[in-house]
This record gives structure tokens, sequence and C-alpha cells, in this order.
């Protein structure tokens, strides 16, 4: 029997848990959590993890089940949802995957290409000279070592050009070459599902969820988690700013509007990421019975085909 990974993906705020629970229990099956800050169990209230409630209708994986003090990244996940992915699907034909982090998602249904460990010195070295420097420094440190990788990078992201540089300081290699972007062949069929609403409807949902996350003990989160900013799960929406804040750089009300500004600018880059997969059908997420509908459809189409 052929093996099925719905993927639902979209935006942040725009109602992915919710949409996929009610299909989850649909299908009786389960869902892998593919955010890559919910992963972190100390990360609890800024990462907006399902409700009790939520966690207890549908069995849901990758959700707290590793610490900000682990290194974690893309490859890694894909490694241990293939592994999880097997012993799902001995139990179910169709897994639903959910979250925003398009990277992760890539990793799991195109595979991810094998980079070379980075010396934690080099790392460290790096980060400090961009510190000191400014990202304009290394927008032209990527460009000199690697015009390629600089020609498709986003620029206003100095965590994928430091990743570039510690790669190039380890091999003298360009970090484009090692981007083959052969996809891996998987013994499973995907099937994309995106969810989007009207902007307004998503900024409102945005906002709205800020003000709850502050209400809910944001900032005593992130207070318990200020000594370890600088590990690389908390260089993220949600905590940089409240540490800004913690530290007084900011004030309350600064933080809560940087992090809606911020929110916002996130959810556009997910959908950029996202539309470009033309295998993606989109929905809203009250279109419940529409999705499953068509991955009912999907299903009896490829197995008609093969």
């Amino acid at each position: 029997m052929t093996n099925y990974l719905a993927v639902i993906a979209g935006p942040t705020a725009v109602g992915k848990t919710q949409t996929a629970i009610d299909i989850a229990r649909y299908f009786h099956t389960e869902i892998i959590s593919a955010d890559s800050r919910q992963i972190y169990r100390e990360m609890k209230t800024g990462t907006a993890i399902p409700s009790a409630e939520q966690l207890a209708a549908v069995k849901h994986h990758f959700i707290g089940n590793h610490s900000v003090h682990e290194y974690f990244n893309a490859s890694m996940y894909e490694f241990e949802v293939i592994a999880l992915l097997d012993k799902l699907f001995e139990k179910h034909h169709l897994v639903i995957m959910a979250g925003g982090s398009g990277l992760y998602i890539d990793a799991v249904c195109k595979g991810i290409d094998d980079l070379p460990a980075v010396d934690p010195e080099i790392r460290a070295r790096l980060k400090s000279e961009f510190l000191q420097k400014g990202i304009e420094w290394l927008r032209q440190q990527v460009k000199n070592t690697d015009p390629d990788y600089y020609q498709q990078v986003d620029r206003n992201n100095p965590k994928r050009m430091l990743k570039a540089l510690e790669v190039y300081a380890m091999t003298m290699r360009p970090y484009s070459s090692f981007l083959t972007r052969k996809k891996k062949e998987r013994n499973f069929v995907i099937i994309y599902i995106g969810l989007n609403v009207q902007r307004d409807i998503l900024y409102n949902n945005i906002n709205r969820r800020v003000e709850q996350m502050v209400n809910h003990g944001l900032v005593d989160e992130a207070r318990q988690l200020l000594p370890f900013r600088k590990l690389n799960a908390l260089n993220t929406v949600g905590y940089k700013e409240m540490f800004d804040y913690l530290e007084g750089k900011t004030s309350l009300d600064e933080a809560i509007d940087l992090i809606k500004r911020h929110s916002r600018q996130y959810a556009r880059r997910q959908l950029t990421w996202f539309r470009k997969n033309k295998e993606m059908q989109w929905f809203e997420p009250h279109e419940t019975e529409a999705i499953i509908s068509y991955i009912n459809n999907f299903q009896k189409r490829r197995n008609f085909i093969t």
C-alpha cells in the first residue's frame, strides 16, 4: 500500500494547528510538527505550541522534544523525521506534517545537502567579527568568497550568510558548491496543502497572537531564558525583542510592537517560500472538508495510476 505524507504549510498564525488536528482526527492519524522552534521544550509561550487540549486530541511529534542547549538543525530534523515516519507508516498509511518552517519541510520532502561539520571556534570567530563589523561587512565577505550564493541568499539574513562563510572557512570551497539541489528519493508520496487568508486577517491574527503570548507569560519565559540569549535556538522573533526589553534597551510597548512587526515580516517570507512550490494546493484554514476531499481524491488518483 502506498504511504502518504500530507504537508500542511503556511504563515505564522494562519491556523495550521487546528486545521491539522481536524484533518488528523478524520484520518485517525498523527501529526509531526514542522516548526523549528516548537521543538525546544523551554520555548512554550513564545512559539505558541498547541494547547494541552489540542495535544490530547491528536498525538503530536517534535513538540518540546529537544532543549535549547542542544545543537539541532534541519539535517538532524530530516534524519529523525524519516526514521519516525518508517515507524508511523506501520500503523497509518497517511501521516500529517504541519508547520511553517520551509527549510525543515523541504529537508523531509526533498532532502537536504550534506554539509561539512563546522569547527565551533570558526563559528564563534566569524560571529564575533560580524557583531563587530556589521552586516555590510558580512555581505561583502559572502560576495567575495561565493558570488553565486550571494546572488540568491537573503542578504538581510545574517544567519544564512554566516553559514556560507563558516563552510568556506572550513573547506576553502564556496558554500554553493555543496548545494546540489538533488532531490532524494522517498518511499512515500507527498501531498502539499497550503493555508492562507487575506492579508488584513492574517496580520490581525498575528497581532492578537502576540498580545496573547504576552498575557500568557512571555515576559517571564524570556526572563528565565535571558542568561542563554546567545544560543542559536533563542535567536528568533519574540525572544530577541523581549531580551532587549529585559536589558533596558526598549520599553515593553516597543518590544511588543517590534514582535508584531517582525512576525508580519516573517509571515511574508514564509509565503514567498511556499508559493515557489507549484505542487502546493491552497486553501483557507476553515475549508477542512475541502482539504479532506482533496486528500482523498489525490490518493484515489494516485492509486488508480499505480
